[in-house]
């Protein structure tokens, strides 16, 4: 097929013709005819030489040309693609180093196996433009919801037709109980649009959690105008979610816009969701009043909040138990979800259980340990005392408070707690030398015999042992795995030691050992002040 007259206006026809049909620039399926022309030639003339087509936009006509660039005598390399400034000098006057020296070549002639080839590098260029098309298109509508008429399933996924284009939603992403088949419609939460390399860009989904918020937003016009705002959401698709909203409108009752008259605007979204049920909570800054409303419909009778470990413990009535953890512990752990925080439920009986377990601890410490007996152990545990050190470094005055005692009483406790203290201190230490602890790490300020003895029984026995340790190993923590909170256990955590701790000591124990230098210690410590006042 020669490039002649007679089909020159039958390019461009083509080219806006695939423009039209598959929504692009019909200057991009020019180029990539240029490209396929150019490659076509090339194989004709000599893969070395640089040949490059023209289609002119307005008659169609294509311009084949060989282009050579100026280069310096000493520097040239291919002779079919570059000259040098003596041989331009009959092309051009006064030839300049990386001039070009265009000179125009006969079209050529395609036959059947370079016309395939030209048509291959046609669809490919436009398959691009096209993918190209559909991202910009698409990728500032992540996070919104788009109507899309279901094309066909494969492996469980679902191809679908979102208009100028094509999503993707996966098995996964797929509420349980529905399905669908080809030209339903469908609607859906665009969850990720990413460039790919080959199938679809845009990712939909109709289980995550936003896709619910976006539906309210749709049926209840005080949350698309910010008079009302969702603050979180859990679901567990197709059976059961929990969304949390707070109102800037002092005369707007958040719960009840959501609801909507006779619940119209929230059944219009359980309708959409294959009939989720869905808990609608007031968001409250105070967490404890938070959790509370998060495991409606159970009551809470107490709410104790572990900020550091970032649990909570819930306490209900008996009664009140299997509601408050849900069929599957769906309630908690949807309650959980939403708050962000880790919980524990236990009965009013657990509860009083476990404080008469520690109570009993604490007194028969305290019996054993000063050698009192039990009615005098009884009545330090009721004032609040859980431990030697608190009895032994307390002031006096606070000893003398409680009924019954007096200053020979309170001055032979105090004695009876520092001598306890001493003697295991003493045995502590005996054990970590015995494990192989050195003096550089016994004699390091900061650390109790007790906790050089935890320390020895890990391994850690120097003072360069000890200042490679992370914070979180001594101090312990949390960390995240797959959506759960996992904890991570520190050598000196029971010692109720905290990560600000921790570092702190690790950092004195590298600048003993010269590993850092302590005025950059002090200059970023000052920094730290600096940037929290």
């Amino acid at each position: 097929m020669a490039i002649t007259s007679a089909n020159q206006l039958e390019l461009l026809q083509t080219a806006e013709a695939v423009a039209r049909e598959k929504m692009i620039d019909p200057d991009l399926v020019i180029q990539a005819m240029e490209e396929s022309l150019a490659r076509a030639a090339k194989s004709r003339y000599g893969s070395d030489l640089d040949i490059r087509v023209k289609i002119d936009r307005k008659t169609g006509r294509a311009t084949f040309a060989r282009i050579r660039t100026v280069v310096e005598d000493d520097l040239i390399e291919n002779h079919h693609a570059q000259i040098t400034v003596k041989q331009a000098k009959s092309y051009k006057a006064d030839p300049q180093i990386g001039d070009e020296i265009i000179d125009e070549v006969p079209p050529v002639d395609l036959g059947r196996i370079a016309a395939q080839s030209a048509k291959q590098v046609i669809l490919q260029k436009v398959r691009e433009a096209e993918r190209d098309r559909q991202y910009d298109e698409f990728k500032d509508r992540k996070g919104s919801i788009i109507n899309g008429v279901v094309k066909r399933e494969e492996y469980g996924n679902l191809i679908v037709d979102i208009g100028r284009g094509e999503g993707i939603l996966r098995r996964n992403e797929k509420i349980g109980r529905e399905s669908y088949r080809p030209n339903d419609r469908i609607r859906a939460y665009i969850k990720d649009v990413r460039r790919e390399a080959r199938g679809p860009q845009v990712f939909l989904s109709r289980t995550d959690p936003q896709f619910m918020a976006e539906l309210f937003k749709m049926e209840v016009p005080e949350i698309y105008d910010g008079i009302i705002e969702i603050k979180a959401v859990a679901r567990d698709p197709g059976s059961r979610a929990k969304i949390a909203v707070i109102s800037y409108d002092n005369s707007i009752d958040p719960v009840g816009a959501c609801v909507g008259m006779r619940g119209s605007r929230v059944q219009a979204v359980v309708n959409e969701l294959q009939g989720e049920k869905i808990d609608i909570i007031p968001w409250n800054q105070d967490q404890a009043t938070f959790l509370v409303n998060a495991l409606q419909p159970a009551e809470v009778s107490k709410v104790v909040i572990d900020e550091e470990a970032g649990k909570i413990e819930v306490v209900v009535p008996d009664e009140q138990l299997s509601l408050a953890i849900g069929r599957r512990g769906q309630n908690v752990r949807l309650a959980s979800q939403l708050t962000g925080l880790d919980i524990d439920i236990m009965t009013e009986a657990d509860e009083s259980a476990r404080r008469q377990a520690e109570f009993a601890e604490r007194t028969n410490l305290f019996m054993e340990t000063l050698d009192i007996d039990e009615m005098m152990a009884q009545l330090l545990v009721s004032e609040g005392f859980t431990n030697l050190e608190e009895v032994a470094y307390v002031d006096t005055e606070e000893l003398l408070s409680i009924d019954g005692f007096d200053e020979g009483t309170a001055a032979e406790l105090q004695a009876r707690a520092r001598d306890h203290l001493e003697e295991a201190n003493r045995k502590a230490l005996e054990a970590a030398r015995a494990l192989g602890m050195e003096d550089s790490l016994a004699n390091f300020d900061g650390l109790t015999p007790q906790m050089l003895e935890a320390l020895a029984k890990d391994g850690i026995k120097t003072l360069e042992d000890f200042a490679t340790c992370a914070d979180w190993e001594l101090a312990g923590g949390w960390t995240t795995v797959n959506g759960q909170r996992v904890k991570d256990e520190g050598v000196l955590e029971k010692f109720d030691v905290s990560l600000e701790e921790a570092q702190h000591l690790v950092m004195t124990a590298r600048v003993m050992l010269g590993w850092v230098d302590p005025t950059e210690l002090a200059s970023a410590d000052e920094d730290e002040s600096e940037g929290e006042a």
